[in-house]
Formats: C-alpha cells, sequence, structure tokens
C-alpha cells in the first residue's frame, strides 16, 4: 500500500470522503496538520505512534518485561543506593527502582541502560527507524533502491520537529527545593550530591529560536563545598561543549544567562544530551527522533522547560564568577579534582506528578553509561566517511574511558604508485583531532584499510595485532605537544594542557609474533636494544620509543614513565601509557600513587 499525501487545506467534505475510506480500508490510518493530511498504511502508524511519553511509562514498561527490581525499603543515597547500583550493574542485573529514598519523596531510578540488550530493548520501536533516516542522509538514493523500506522515513523525520506547548504542562506539576530531591553521593570522597543524568538547556542571547538550542550532559553539584543550599548549584563543563559557546556569548553580552537542568523524561532525552551532533544542530531534534514523539517544551518566566521531564531546575548562571566544584570519582576511574567553575543561582524547582529522579554511578569502565558509546557506533558508524572523509571506521575505546583511545581505519587514495607508507591516513589523523570531540582524545591509532580489507577497529585484539605487526617505531609516531587535552585528563603539563600522539601504520607486515616473542620479518632490522619482551604482551618494547617521546617535549627534561595497572576485558589484557616529564612529575606521581591504590581496592 502506498501512502498518499494532499498537500492543501482539508475542506469539510473532503474529509469526511478520507474518513469513510479508513473505515472502509482499516489499512490506512490518517494524520492532519493545519495545513496537510496524510493517508498512510495504517501498520506505518502504529509503529510509528509506540513511544514512550515518560520515564514513568519505559519504568513500567520494563517491569511488565522482567526487567525491573523494586527495592522497596528506605535507601540511603548517601554512598548506599550508588553501591547497590554498582552491584546490580556487575552482575548484568535489571534496571532499579528506589521506591524510598531516605530524605526525599521522591522515587528514584537507575541501571535503565545498564546493558546493551536492554538499551536496545528501550529503543526497540524507534531505533531502526531512525537508522533508516541517517542511511538517506548518509546516501539518498537508497530511498530509490529500496523505498519500501523507507516509507516510514518522512514521519520519523516529523518527529524531530519540537513541539510548543500552550497549555500546562505535566513537569509543571509541583515545585520542590534542592535538598527534597535524591542526594545522590556515589564515592567517599566526592565533593557532594550530583545530577549524573542531566540535560542542561541553553540559547544563545537574544535567541528564542528553540532549535538554536544546545542540550548537554553537563554534570550538576547540588550541595556542598561553598554552595549555599537551595540557593546554588554548580556546572562543570569543559572543552568542546556547546554551552561554552553560549557563556561566551552571554558575557559579551548584558542579558541574564538563563538555564534550565532537565532530569528525566522519556530514555531518549538523557541519551541526546551526550549525542555528539554537529555544531548548530539541536539535540532537541534527536530526541524526538529516537522517542517517537515529538520533544514538548514550555516557556514559563523566561525560562525554557520540557514538558515530559520528571524534574527541570530553573536559574541563572553567574557572569565571571565562580565556586569549587568536585571532587567527583569520574568515568575515567579516577577522581577529577577540585576545581572551580561556573555557579547557577536557582530559580524554581518543577516536577510532575509521578516524577523519578533518574540517576546512573560513573566509575572504572565499563559502567552503565558505557551503553551510550555502543549506541552512538550504531546510530553514526554509516556517517563517519562524510563526517571525515576517507575514514572507514573510528572506534572510541570504552574500556580507556572513551575520550582517551581512538582506533581508526582510513583509506590511501592519493599516489597508489609510490612507497606505501603512511600519507593520506595522517591528515585524517589531524582532521579527527581537530574536530569537536574527537579531538580530546590521547592517543590516536589509524591503520590503512588497503593492508587488510576486513580489519575491524571494534576487534581490539585483531587490530592491535594488526598495528603491531606493521607499526615503524622510527617514523610511525606522530607527536602534538603543549596543546589541550582532556579537562578530566591530569597527565598533561597542567588543567586542559599536554601532549597527543598519533600512531600511524600502512604496508607490508614488519614483524611477526612466535612463542610470546617478537620476530623480525625478513629484510627488515632487527630490534634496537631495549629493555626485551613485555610478558603481557608478547611484543618487544623498544627503549628508542620513549627517548623518542621525551626529546619531542624537551631533551632537557626528565622523563617520568607510568603503566596505569593492566586489567582484563573482553578484548584481552588492557593498559594505558602516560608520559610526564619536568616539574610536574611530583605532584603527577601523587595522583599516580592515588590511582594505584584505587585499583587495587
Amino acid at each position: 500500500m502506498s501512502m498518499i499525501f494532499f498537500n492543501m487545506k482539508p475542506n469539510l467534505g473532503l474529509s469526511w470522503v478520507i474518513l469513510a475510506c479508513c473505515w472502509i480500508y482499516p489499512h490506512f490510518a490518517l494524520l492532519q496538520n493545519s495545513s496537510c493530511l496524510f493517508l498512510f498504511p495504517r501498520k506505518i502508524f502504529k509503529q510509528c505512534t509506540m513511544s514512550y511519553a515518560s520515564l514513568r511509562d519505559c519504568v513500567n514498561d520494563l517491569e511488565k518485561h522482567g526487567q525491573l527490581l523494586r527495592i522497596k525499603k528506605e535507601v540511603d543515597p548517601n554512598l548506599e543506593m550508588a553501591e547497590i547500583h554498582r552491584r546490580i550493574f556487575e552482575q548484568g542485573g535489571p534496571a532499579i527502582l528506589f521506591e524510598k529514598v531516605k530524605g526525599s519523596p521522591f522515587q528514584a531510578v537507575s541501571n535503565i541502560y545498564g546493558t546493551y540488550e536492554r538499551t536496545d530493548f528501550v529503543f526497540r520501536h524507534t531505533l531502526e527507524r531512525v537508522k533508516r533516516v541517517i542511511e538517506l542522509k548518509a546516501d539518498p538514493a537508497n530511498f530509490f533502491k529500496k523505498p519500501t523500506r523507507y516509507l516510514s522515513a518522512p514521519f520519523t523525520a516529523l518527529s524531530a520537529l519540537p513541539m510548543r506547548s500552550l497549555g500546562k504542562t505535566p513537569v509543571q506539576w509541583g515545585e520542590t527545593t534542592i535538598d527534597q530531591l535524591p542526594l545522590i553521593k556515589s564515592w567517599p570522597m566526592d565533593g557532594g550530591a550530583f545530577v549524573t543524568m542531566p540535560q542542561v538547556f541553553s540559547l544563545p542571547p537574544g535567541s528564542h529560536n528553540i532549535m538554536e538550542s544546545n542540550l548537554g550532559m553537563y554534570r550538576i553539584q547540588l550541595d556542598g563545598n561553598e554552595y549555599v543550599t537551595n540557593k546554588e548549584i554548580g556546572l562543570h563543563y569543559q572543552l568542546h561543549r556547546g554551552i561554552g559557546v553560549h557563556h561566551t556569548l552571554y558575557n559579551e553580552s548584558k542579558e541574564d544567562f538563563r538555564c534550565s537542568v532537565f532530569v528525566g523524561g522519556p530514555p531518549s532525552h538523557a541519551f541526546s544530551a551526550i549525542m555528539p551532533l554537529p555544531e548548530g544542530l539541536s539535540e532537541l531534534t534527536f530526541a524526538g527522533m529516537l522517542a517517537g514523539r515529538r520533544f514538548r517544551y514550555a516557556w514559563q518566566d523566561g525560562y525554557v522547560l520540557s514538558g515530559d521531564a520528571d524534574f527541570v531546575i530553573t536559574g541563572t548562571i553567574r557572569k565571571g564568577e565562580k565556586k569549587p566544584e568536585g571532587p567527583f570519582g569520574d568515568h575515567l576511574g579516577y577522581y577529577s579534582l577540585t576545581h572551580d567553575f561556573p555557579v547557577m543561582d536557582v530559580h524554581k524547582v518543577y516536577h510532575r506528578k509521578d516524577a523519578l529522579w533518574h540517576f546512573s554511578v560513573v566509575g572504572r569502565p565499563p559502567m552503565e553509561d558505557s551503553s551510550f558509546g555502543y549506541l552512538i557506533h550504531k546510530i553514526v558508524k554509516l556517517l563517519t566517511p562524510q563526517e571525515f572523509p576517507g575514514i572507514k571506521q573510528i572506534h572510541a575505546v570504552d574500556a580507556a574511558g572513551v575520550h582517551p583511545l581512538l582506533l581508526a581505519i582510513g583509506n590511501e587514495r592519493y599516489m597508489p604508485f609510490r612507497e606505501r607508507v603512511p600519507e593520506e591516513i595522517l591528515a585524517q589523523a589531524n582532521h579527527i583531532l581537530g574536530s569537536g570531540q574527537t579531538s580530546l582524545a590521547k592517543f590516536l591509532i589509524i591503520a590503512a584499510a588497503e593492508d587488510n580489507p576486513a580489519l575491524d577497529s571494534h576487534d581490539i585484539a585483531a587490530f592491535f595485532r594488526h598495528v603491531l605487526e606493521r607499526v615503524d617505531w622510527s617514523r610511525y609516531l606522530h607527536f602534538h605537544t603543549k596543546t589541550t587535552i582532556d579537562t578530566l585528563d591530569y597527565s598533561g603539563s597542567g588543567w586542559n594542557a599536554g601532549s597527543k600522539v598519533v600512531m600511524a601504520c600502512r604496508g607490508d607486515k614488519r614483524r611477526l609474533r612466535a612463542n610470546g616473542r617478537s620476530r623480525c620479518s625478513a629484510g627488515v632490522a632487527p630490534p634496537l636494544r631495549g629493555r626485551g619482551c613485555d610478558r603481557r604482551s608478547g611484543w618487544q618494547e623498544r627503549s628508542e620509543l620513549w627517548r623518542g617521546a621525551v626529546a619531542a617535549d624537551g631533551a632537557d627534561h626528565t622523563p617520568v614513565r607510568r603503566i596505569v595497572p593492566w586489567r582484563r576485558s573482553d578484548a584481552g589484557w588492557v593498559g594505558t601509557v602516560i608520559w610526564r616529564h619536568g616539574s610536574s612529575a611530583r605532584e603527577w606521581d601523587r595522583h599516580s600513587r592515588r590511582d594505584r591504590t584505587r585499583a587495587s581496592t
């Protein structure tokens, strides 16, 4: 059955005719807006309207399918709730509904994205349709090749348009205060209670255009340190975050920097807040598509409210004033330290009638937020060649904390008649390190696709084997020194300052692995004197690599080397090498001792 589209103002007679057709032919359904009528297969209509209108809908659905654990006894939000979450997550357990939170009248829910299978289940009605829209964006010719596959794509795209609510929205049912929220503290040294699943909304100065908005997941500190309870909260946002662009614009204007923090709502809203979308494209559009339901919003006292959220905190970010925020046990597996960050004066705290406080617990991967990386890879992999021309795959490795380690596969197309050495893939590596959130990478390892067309960056063991068989340590290392690095990365020479390295390989195998030792291939010189074989990996470790690293940052500095404790993962033993130099080594070593202590507990 094909779709029929009437691009006209429908009159009463025509409407009755079409409604009669829908009654006679029940395989069709009718959708009408102010200027158009849509008549299309009922099967598509049913698929396009199967979605969660709230977080409570999602929780009820999970319980119906045996994917929810209710904890009826009162639980303390100070460390106890987080520890329960961690233990259930580690066992691959269900989502958790805490019915009684000590000190709060509100229930709380976590571990909704706790397994890849449950994440797929939550988005089972919409994920495939979103992928089809992305397939069309990647190659519009797909529509003509398989038109029936993409019949629902226009209606999925329609759900991307945010919808303003003129009446009272569910989140405006009641008001509360910060101290009545579930004040969840996850780790003993945390500076206070944090919102770990926030959706921070902002608009540029002078704008009421919702399509110019930014929605990001930037942690919020609710109490502790120097914050005045119920009046102030702290905002922590880092390099390459969209809200920073807005903050800069507000600093240059006389307008107050109004901001809204959403918590809860359909599960797609929290995920959209961390989705790496191009600058200028609102995350609200993606939230609507993935929810299968347009993002509802309302204006109140000059602030934007998410109509479907469970909580909304509104307030004004102070210009030119900061307060200490942190420490916080972060997703890299150690505490990010106390630093001065923006502070927000709280205006109001709204909540819906059946409000659920949505939270998670972050820490050394894997954790619940690992499912976000899994879902991002599934959705955007078809767009990688468009965003990074020549790149076949990019894999942000979850076991390394996502940002620190990127594995990539690129195509060498420039001069196929020359010696097979890294050329175009070096340009591609620079593009990756100069674009958005991929610029936060500490290590980028890129291989040429032509050497092994079947190479997959998600098969970590096979990828490293491919690279280590071919890499030439004397010429395939490229250091970026005295540059910006991730705010959460303490391996640099200062806050947000340090080095990056690109490892690029192309060509025939230079060495083979045999009996746990490195062995050179024919025609390649044997390795220079080094420390010998590393028993963890079976590969020769060459001292020249470390001397080259020191020389890159200045030969007069004293090298300090550390290997983060190795741990078992699905891909084998994984570790990270970090270099530090000079006067900062003593301060860094203090952090490293803390990391080692934490790793051993």
